[in-house]
């Protein structure tokens, strides 16, 4: 059942075919397929929506074009079309979303609207016929979230960051120190060299009985550090390394709290922070201290990408789910909905 699926929710323009009959070949992706735009936007310290929207025009024709090309298949060999249809910069995800409908309109096939964040918390299985029950956390650069997964379409909301999400911190604090954009990247190459006691940030809402996170306190405390200090720049490595450890313990030490709370055996990490090698080690480390399993979205499905929003659609419509035509992209679309 081949499945293309388009990504555009930011500032990355992704196309993706997979197809699940062949999920032990190269985990089912037929081309995975994903065109930047960081050297665009990053003279201009982030992104730019305008900038972003107007490249995914340029982009995603012959995107589309070059994974089908990859897959050796024809457009009418395709079963169904999905795309992202939110959280994200409305102007972008409107250029992918209309394009796939587009798509399944003209081969009147099914259309699947996709939700970023459960291709995010999905994407560690990318390729597998079985997601079992876990703790899924995510960390991306909108979103700290703690979920309860029970199966594809089925999850509970346990917690999430009730101000900055934790890649949002790295970014400003990324700013706040004059690294180049992505800053998430630039901070933790510096916190290899650096010593993550030298500063004593704090680790807010660790204690509290709740899930929830809060990570705008930790990026004022950078800040005041950072006025307090009379040559900033000669302390980048151990700053860096600080912050990240204060990131890192809360996010672990919640992620654990919960699993053990609700009798999961398993934990599972995606999103763009689980990019970071350092956030991983530590919490796979910390899950076999535990016994629980561990499992991390790969580094190249952890940033936005087309795979992961394919895998989520095809779980849809395995589980008999399609989009009507007339469904319109939503920014702010929740994952769950308390």
């Amino acid at each position: 059942m081949p499945l293309l699926a388009i990504e555009s929710s930011c500032d990355e323009t992704a196309v993706a075919i997979y197809d699940n009959s062949r999920s032990n070949d190269k985990n089912g992706l037929l081309a995975s397929l994903i065109s930047s735009q960081i050297e665009i936007h990053k003279d201009l310290g982030g992104v730019v929506p305008e900038l972003a929207s107007r490249n995914h025009t340029l982009r995603i024709q012959p995107l589309v074009r070059e994974a089908l090309q990859k897959a050796e298949i024809q457009l009418s060999d395709l079963e169904a079309f999905a795309a992202t249809g939110g959280p994200g910069l409305a102007s972008s995800l409107a250029v992918g979303h209309s394009f796939a409908k587009g798509l399944a309109l003209a081969a009147d096939k099914p259309f699947l609207s996709v939700n970023h964040m459960e291709g995010h918390l999905l994407s560690p299985f990318i390729g597998e016929e079985d997601i079992p029950p876990h703790l899924s956390l995510v960390v991306s650069g909108g979103h700290t979230l703690l979920i309860h997964t029970k199966k594809p379409g089925d999850y509970s909301l346990l917690g999430e960051t009730v101000d900055d999400a934790a890649g949002e911190a790295f970014d400003k604090i990324a700013r706040m120190l004059e690294l180049p954009y992505p800053g998430g990247p630039e901070i933790e190459k510096l916190a290899k060299d650096g010593n993550p006691e030298a500063f004593t940030f704090p680790r807010s809402l660790l204690q509290e009985e709740h899930f929830n996170f809060s990570f705008s306190g930790l990026k004022t405390a950078v800040l005041y550090t950072l006025q307090r200090l009379a040559q900033p720049r000669d302390h980048l490595a151990d700053l860096c390394a600080s912050f990240q450890a204060a990131v890192f313990e809360v996010l672990i030490t919640k992620a654990i709290r919960a699993a053990k709370m609700h009798q999961l055996d398993r934990i599972t990490l995606s999103g763009g922070v689980s990019c970071n090698a350092t956030l991983r080690n530590q919490l796979s480390a910390a899950c076999q201290a535990e016994g629980l399993a561990f499992r991390a979205s790969p580094p190249q499905y952890s940033t936005d990408n087309a795979a992961m929003i394919a895998y989520a659609a095809q779980q849809r419509l395995l589980a008999g789910e399609t989009s009507s035509l007339t469904t319109d992209i939503d920014p702010n679309l929740k994952l769950v909905t308390v």
